[in-house]
Formats: structure tokens, C-alpha cells, sequence
């Protein structure tokens, strides 16, 4: 009789960039035979990937990694807060192990010390793209690790350390693979997508016979020879960032930015130590829809940080008015241990952070409403996520999954999960659309 492979429950926590994290580090585990578990009673060992970037991301890392120990007893924690191990091993002492982020071989040796693998080749055999914790229709790729900005309100340079780009060629190798396996959509991901290869100085690696330098815009322009989707998240607005746009208009990457403004008042931004904070945003947001007028623009906004004046939030409306964007997402300021905000002082109360966040979301709402009407009438190009019994939901370009709003589609035939069908428009939300396909 044949012993049962070493099970293993995993938690992961966190944003796109720590699931590709989790993605990596179950691939290892796969390939040496490990099976993965649903829950953590019964399972040799808990893995928690956890997340840092603020407090209440803490506690639900810390709650997490105490019901796995109350659950199951054997815990490894890795991720983000395991930049900080003290933090943990505090509260928990009897974790088996602790580590950072990315430090994939750090968590492998864990393993094989809680739970030593029992590897049998012809049994475990691990797909090319490896394990994705997305559906088979898109997956994130992450083409950086790291940040060189210095943010005043952010600890991620101190958790996961300056930028380190990948080679050009090894980030369009694993496209290649994903495509290969079926993948239709690319969702690109770093902490700062359009400082992309300047660690790098730019250099140049061999890709089907031809060089090409790892920067920002050559990279799109590659990914957007593979056919599918390329979608471009965590944009900073560096001037560069123009030269994308056409191809953005000429269909080679989807008309889509995620680009984190944060703020719109000059003082706040200069607080916040942002990187290509310039004053002259909404002339180029202009500029880029007359170049591509379908483009959609998302953004995340922090009201309530140290020292933001009624003028300035009030400033900041106008400024959404003004911009006119599609998608926005809204944090109320929320101190982190080791962030330089810390310092500043004048803190604004959470009863007025509360009241301005209502407000910016409701003022927000108005502006994507008037923006989703426009969409009735027209076509567009919608991939499905799921299949209900009368109605499949999916995303069109210009929807992001988990973080954008969705397509309600109706069809005479049943429609398949990964399918891009061409929907009318029929009904707008001021965050959804609904509507018919007519093309496949």
C-alpha cells in the first residue's frame, strides 16, 4: 500500500503581487509531491502568506495564523509580515518557522523539516505555467519585486526591499507558458509597474531573435504580441508613461491604467513624498483620451492623511470632477508602525476621515455613473467569469477582476467560463452593466 503524500493547508493573504507569492511557492510544493488540503485539521502542516502593509492588514494576519495554530498546531508564516518576525513570534512563540517575503527556498526548507516530502515522479506532475490560484482564464504576472520610492505613509520598501526587475526575456518566457496553457487575459503586477527595469539600467536579453531592453513600454508592446489581454496595473504617472497610450489605441494592450493618485491637493502629495506627483495630471489625462478615447483610468484615493485641510479634500473633489475617472477606490488614512507619516503630526480625527470618505465615494459614484451610461448602446468585448443558471457574469476590457465592477450577460446558448463574447449594452449601474450577447 501506497503512503499517503504529505498534506499541506495554505492561507494567503494580501494583494495580486503576494498571491503570485502563493502561487510560486505551491507550485514548489506540487512538484514535490505535497497535496494540498482545504482545511487545516488533518493536514501536516499550516502555511500562512501574510500581509503587512497596515495595521488592520496585521491583525487579520495575526487572527490568522492563530486559528491555524489553534486548528491544526504546526505553523510556518512567511509573506510580508515575516519581514518583522518579532511581530509574530511575540504572539506566537510556537510557530515552527518564520519568514519573509519571496523567500520561497526559506519556506521549502521549513517544509521539508516539518513534513519531509515523498516525491513519486510518475504521480506528481506539475503543469509547465505552473500552480495557479486564478482561474484558467487569466493570471497575474509579476514582473518586479520591491520599490525605490519612498512613500511617506508605506513600509513596503522596508518589507520586501528596493526594486528588483526580471530580465525582459524570463517575463515573457512565463507569459509565453501561460498563454500556452490557456490564459487569456495578463494581468500585470509590481509595486511599480513604470519603474520597470531601471534597476536594470535597462539592459537588453535575447527574445525570438530579437534584443530587447527591459523597460516599461517594450515590455507592453512584446506582451501585446501574444493576442490575449494585457492589462496594466500599479502605473505610476512618470512621463513615459504617454509612449503606452498608442498602443493602447491600436489594440495591442487593453485601454486600461491603475494608476494610484492618491491625492489631488499639491500639499498632501508633497507630504506623502509621492513620485511623479506634477500638477499638470489633468492635462495629460486629456491628452490620453484624445489619443485613445475608450481608455479607462482607475485610482485609489487616501483621505484623512496627517495634516489634509477641508481645503484640500475639498480641493480633491473638485479634482475627481475635473478627471472624470472610471474607477475609483477610496482608504481612509490608516497609521502604520514604521511609516514616516507617523511623524508629522496633526492628525485629522476618524469621525471627519469617515465623513470625507462618504462623501468622496458618493461624489465618485455620480461621475461613474455618468460614465457607465454612456456605455448603453455599444458593444463590447466581454470575458466570462462565471456561469449562473440564467445569466453568466464576466468582465469587459475595461473591468479588472476582483477590484472593478462586472457584465451581466444573457445569451440564447450557454456560454462557457474564459469565452470572450461580444455583448450590447443594454442596462447601466453606476458600477455594472448588463446586457445580450450577439457575437462570439
Amino acid at each position: 500500500m501506497t503512503a499517503q503524500p504529505p498534506r499541506i493547508s495554505f492561507v494567503s493573504l494580501g494583494c495580486p503581487k503576494a498571491l503570485v507569492d502563493s502561487e510560486r511557492i505551491i507550485t514548489r510544493l506540487r512538484a514535490e509531491g505535497y497535496e494540498l488540503a482545504r482545511e487545516h485539521a488533518g493536514s501536516d502542516v499550516v502555511i500562512v502568506n501574510t500581509c503587512g502593509f497596515l495595521d488592520s492588514a496585521q491583525a487579520e494576519s495575526l487572527a490568522a495564523i492563530g486559528d491555524a495554530l489553534a486548528s491544526n498546531g504546526r505553523v510556518i508564516v512567511t509573506g510580508c509580515m515575516g519581514a518583522e518576525p518579532e511581530k509574530i513570534t511575540d504572539r506566537f512563540p510556537k510557530v515552527l518557522a518564520v519568514t519573509g517575503p519571496q523567500q520561497y527556498e526559506s519556506v521549502m526548507e521549513a517544509v521539508h523539516r516539518a513534513v519531509p516530502p515523498r516525491h513519486d515522479p510518475f504521480v506528481d506532475l506539475v503543469p509547465p505555467q505552473g500552480v495557479k490560484l486564478t482561474p484558467r482564464h487569466y493570471a497575474y504576472l509579476k514582473i518586479s519585486e520591491g520599490c525605490n520610492n519612498r512613500c511617506s505613509f508605506c513600509i513596503i520598501p522596508k518589507l520586501r526591499g528596493d526594486l528588483v526587475s526580471r530580465p525582459i526575456s524570463d517575463v515573457l518566457r512565463e507569459a509565453e507558458r501561460l498563454v500556452a496553457a490557456g490564459v487569456k487575459e495578463l494581468l500585470v503586477i509590481s509595486q511599480d509597474t513604470s519603474a520597470y527595469g531601471v534597476d536594470l539600467k535597462y539592459a537588453e536579453s535575447d527574445w525570438k531573435g530579437r534584443r530587447l531592453p527591459s523597460r516599461f513600454v517594450a515590455l507592453a508592446r512584446a506582451l501585446g504580441e501574444f493576442g490575449v489581454w494585457v492589462r496594466l496595473h500599479y502605473v505610476y504617472p512618470y512621463p513615459h508613461v504617454d509612449e503606452v497610450i498608442p498602443l493602447m489605441a491600436e489594440g495591442k494592450v487593453l485601454p486600461y491604467l491603475d494608476i494610484p493618485f492618491q491625492h489631488a491637493s499639491p500639499d498632501v502629495l508633497r507630504r506623502m513624498k509621492r513620485p511623479a506627483a506634477q500638477e499638470k495630471t489633468l492635462e495629460r489625462i486629456a491628452r490620453w483620451r484624445e489619443i485613445c478615447p475608450s481608455l479607462t483610468i482607475r485610482s485609489t484615493f487616501i483621505v484623512g492623511f496627517p495634516g489634509e485641510t477641508d481645503e484640500d479634500f475639498e480641493q480633491l473633489l473638485d479634482w475627481l470632477d475635473a478627471a472624470a475617472l472610471d474607477r475609483v477606490g477610496c482608504f481612509k488614512y490608516e497609521p502604520v508602525e514604521g511609516a514616516a507619516a507617523n511623524s508629522l503630526g496633526d492628525p485629522v480625527p476618524d469621525a471627519i476621515k469617515e465623513q470625507r470618505w462618504h462623501r468622496l465615494m458618493q461624489r465618485q459614484q455620480a461621475v461613474s455613473a455618468r460614465r457607465m451610461k454612456r456605455k448603453v448602446g455599444t458593444r463590447q468585448e466581454v470575458i466570462i467569469d462565471e456561469i449562473g443558471p440564467s445569466v453568466a457574469r464576466g468582465r469587459s476590457k475595461a473591468n479588472a477582476p476582483d477590484i472593478d465592477g462586472s457584465v451581466y450577460v444573457a445569451s440564447r446558448r450557454p456560454l462557457k467560463i474564459g469565452e470572450i463574447a461580444t455583448v450590447r449594452i443594454e442596462r447601466a449601474e453606476a458600477y455594472d452593466l448588463h446586457g445580450t450577447v450577439v457575437g462570439f
